[in-house]
């Protein structure tokens, strides 16, 4: 996860991070504050899970790479939560805080320092939420943390409610089924269940010491630990510090990646040695290096139905196709925003892109996208203009006066 800064805009893989809270890990490109690291709040459990059926199932939503998950509470109100299970706490806006909050005694109870792994730190306040409930699960009184979730609202176009943290689900047997866009939350088994030989079923014992699950995966010949972060919305975060990788591509520069101890380029690129998640193979994959700790986030998880089974600490890939995992192109605009609904301001333009020598620089107010104004282009239709188009008109605005600049669509990493 990462941390409160406005996350930026880019292109369909918008971001790398959205971090916060004992592990607070996320992406988003240039939100690499909204969880970035690994931040560490207290380790709290929630109470009981009641499961009103075998097994709950609810529909979700691939937002940028999230996963994002709604629930109708008693209130009558729909509210939407991210499934972050690289951040060890779960937080919520103050609206829902207020709302749901268990009412306490005696006077308010400390901040809570929450920590990213590069130094950085916020202090937030600790609530225990009644309940939450997920379909026909309910999770009682939900200890979190208040935070605003405004900024990442405004990059993804819809409203986020909350973002559930892995223990949340301690005990259950959680499955996050990308492909098939739904989330299964089941009665943990007593007893793991029976391994049988299926090339497209990987299960991956994992270290859940941190509260969070850490498997080893292999690039070529080298073995490390990644964290599996479903709070990223980037590819292979990749440490590569005593490691070896070998780039088919790049690294280049890529995104901005914005972090509570600054902004910095997010260097980019395809390997040219395969990746192996347990028997599964992915082909030469996109990378974004990083000094933090190795992460797997949606861009490279959605290709998989993903189990967690917290009480044996274990985790299965699924994935129904036969054959390697493939991933094409990032393309971009070589332009990162911050996103409201009034206009987009320019946080960088990548350097050494073909936009780099025309008349945009950050700071810029971007007020129209081919046209149309930019409330217009929610997060999903904006993504699949830049996968599809060869060049996009944006009209900048200075004062009272309008500026159309015609931006081309490459690839930044091939």
């Amino acid at each position: 996860m990462r941390f409160p800064h406005p996350p930026p805009v880019e292109t369909a893989n918008a971001s790398r991070r959205l971090a916060i809270a004992v592990s607070l890990l996320a992406s988003l490109a240039g939100l690499a504050l909204f969880f970035s690291g690994c931040a560490l709040a207290p380790r709290r459990s929630p109470g009981r899970t009641y499961l009103e059926a075998k097994a709950a199932t609810l529909p979700a939503h691939i937002i940028s790479n999230f996963f994002v998950v709604e629930s109708k509470a008693d209130d009558g109100r729909v509210y939407r939560f991210i499934v972050d299970t690289g951040s060890t706490a779960t937080l919520v806006t103050p609206e829902l805080a207020r709302r749901f909050a268990v009412k306490m005694k005696g006077p308010p109870p400390a901040k809570v320092a929450v920590r990213s792994a590069n130094g950085g730190q916020i202090d937030l306040d600790p609530v225990t939420l009644k309940t939450i409930t997920l379909g026909e699960a309910t999770f009682e009184r939900v200890p979190a943390l208040v935070h605003d979730l405004s900024s990442l609202s405004n990059h993804l176009g819809v409203t986020i409610d909350g973002i559930l943290g892995f223990p949340l689900f301690r005990n259950t047997l959680l499955t996050l089924d990308y492909p098939g866009a739904r989330m299964i939350i089941a009665p943990s088994p007593a007893f793991p269940p029976p391994t049988k030989p299926d090339p497209r079923s990987s299960i991956i014992p994992f270290n859940g010491e941190r509260n969070t699950p850490l498997i080893p995966v292999q690039m070529g010949t080298e073995s490390f630990i990644v964290l599996i972060d479903t709070g990223s919305d980037g590819s292979l975060s990749l440490n590569p510090a005593g490691l070896h990788p070998r780039f088919a591509s790049g690294p280049r520069p890529g995104t901005l990646i914005s972090s509570l101890q600054g902004d910095r380029q997010q260097l980019t690129g395809r390997l040219s040695q395969n990746v192996l998640v347990g028997s599964q193979v992915v082909e030469q994959p996109i990378v974004d290096l990083s000094d933090q700790l190795s992460s797997l986030g949606g861009e490279f998880l959605r290709n998989f139905t993903i189990t967690f089974d917290q009480r044996h600490r274990q985790v299965t890939f699924v994935r129904q196709a036969d054959g390697p995992v493939t991933m094409g192109p990032r393309l971009s605009t070589g332009l990162a925003f911050a996103r409201s609904a009034a206009y987009w301001r320019v946080l960088t333009v990548i350097p050494q892109t073909p936009t780099a020598g025309l008349a945009v620089q950050e700071g810029d107010l971007c007020v129209r996208i081919n046209g149309e104004t930019v409330d217009k282009w929610t997060f999903d239709r904006y993504a699949a203009l830049v996968n599809s188009a060869a060049k996009i008109t944006y009209t900048f605005i200075a004062g009272s006066k309008e500026t159309d600049i015609e931006v081309p669509v490459f690839s930044l990493v091939p």
